[in-house]
């Protein structure tokens, strides 16, 4: 059956999602919601009726469930706050709101039908060749993962995407190269990094997709870790878009190799980590915070999870929280999870600040409780001649739907314009 609603059609024959005339790739539990709703043509689909269908009856966790309807809610250009097309009823289930109309698909030529079934027999994704009449501003909805090597032995994964002047967005805390694909914090700035850009992925050392035995985790292994990435996607003079601890990786990397960085976006970042710049202080709270993180990584009733959001995105819905919660199970153990927050706090970039010679932008939300306003006023100070764009928020991880999102990704848009062409 072919279903059409809002600017979105769902050919359940050829498994295939098009939203406003572009093919999306969609994962199959994905897939198959969207299906079970547009079925149920308005009606309410239970939550006992989605685990049976989408889950076959298995048990699975709050955070997955939560984090499918994201990305079903995402695919369809929809929120957890608006709900204009995907709406939950309390304790019930979901509906569709906007009208269905259903029709029948029209059988293909033989021939046409043998020319579908090649070109999908030779990729791997299920999708088909990309139509090239179609516009390109939805370019990251295909990523292709690769692995390759970091200096010491340990296994990267990075992702490519999209097409366009070459973007690393570099690896930090909490990513997973699969579960940032549909997450409702991290899908939107993809898809704005993807828009005009060939984007390059990869998930840090230890966490992710990456090896999760892997050596010390310093600046210089993660300095590393960003050259192999480079070096396997065969980027020659490629921007960076660094967040948070990544930013002084990003740093060290441009200055220890001016000819290969184009551009510099640090957003939320730091000079000196928080054990080196707030004495005992820092001490205190970070080991708090591991403490935290020991008990009630991946709980979302943990006073950690309460921590958690309150410090790095206040501003968050229930939603993006649960996504982050699945997030933690995925991408790293509560042990690793420690481990790295540690290495961060000791991270100290101070004496290579004016050894960067490319353009760059530092932004940085006045709100920021994890890493101060101060930070990034003085990364701005340090680099000869960067930019600084100050945003109104209170969430380290910026979500989507906080003005202080658009203006710093307009910011963004403006600066790689300018300096990538």
């Amino acid at each position: 059956m072919i279903y059409r609603f809002a600017d979105c059609l769902l050919d359940q024959s050829r498994h295939e999602f098009r939203r406003d005339g572009e093919v999306v790739h969609l994962e199959p539990q994905v897939f198959a919601l969207l299906v079970l709703l547009a079925e149920a043509r308005g009606d309410l689909v239970t939550r006992d009726r989605m685990m049976e269908v989408v889950w076959g009856g298995r048990i699975v966790s709050e955070a997955t469930v939560a984090a499918r309807i994201s990305a079903a809610r995402h695919a369809v250009g929809d929120d957890g706050q608006r709900q204009a097309v995907i709406r939950t009823v309390t304790r019930r289930g979901l509906r569709l709101v906007p009208p269905v109309e259903v029709a029948e698909p029209s059988a293909p030529s033989s021939a046409s039908a043998a020319a579908s079934t090649d070109a999908l027999a030779g990729d791997p994704s299920g999708v088909g060749p990309r139509d090239s009449s179609q516009p390109t501003s939805q370019a990251t909805s295909r990523q292709v993962i690769r692995m390759t090597a970091s200096a010491d032995g340990t296994g990267i994964a990075w992702a490519a995407s999209g097409e366009g002047p070459s973007l690393l967005r570099a690896g930090h805390w909490l990513s997973h190269l699969q579960l940032d694909w549909h997450s409702p914090v991290w899908r939107p700035l993809l898809e704005r990094l993807g828009r005009r850009h060939r984007l390059i992925r990869y998930d840090q050392r230890g966490t992710g997709l990456s090896d999760r035995a892997c050596g010390p985790i310093t600046l210089d292994s993660c300095a590393a870790d960003m050259r192999a990435v480079a070096d396997a996607a065969g980027l020659d003079r490629f921007a960076i878009f660094a967040v948070s601890q990544s930013v002084p990786v990003a740093v060290a990397f441009a200055a220890r190799h001016p000819d290969r960085v184009r551009a510099l976006v640090l957003h939320g970042g730091f000079v000196r980590g928080s054990l080196l710049r707030d004495g005992d202080e820092g001490q205190r709270m970070t080991e708090t915070f591991l403490d935290l993180i020991r008990s009630g990584w991946g709980r979302p009733d943990s006073a950690f999870m309460t921590a958690f959001s309150t410090l790095f995105m206040p501003e968050a819905t229930r939603e993006q929280v649960d996504s982050l919660i699945e997030m933690q199970l995925q991408s790293a153990s509560p042990e690793r999870a420690v481990e790295l927050r540690r290495a961060i706090g000791a991270f100290d970039v101070s004496d290579l600040l004016d050894r960067v010679a490319c353009p760059v932008l530092v932004s940085h939300a006045r709100g920021d409780a994890v890493q101060p306003f101060e930070e990034g006023r003085r990364l701005a100070q340090g680099i000869p001649d960067a930019r600084f764009a100050a945003f109104d928020s209170r969430n380290h991880i910026m979500v989507p739907q906080e003005p202080g999102w658009t203006g710093m990704l307009e910011a963004v848009d403006a600066f790689l314009g300018e300096t990538l062409g």
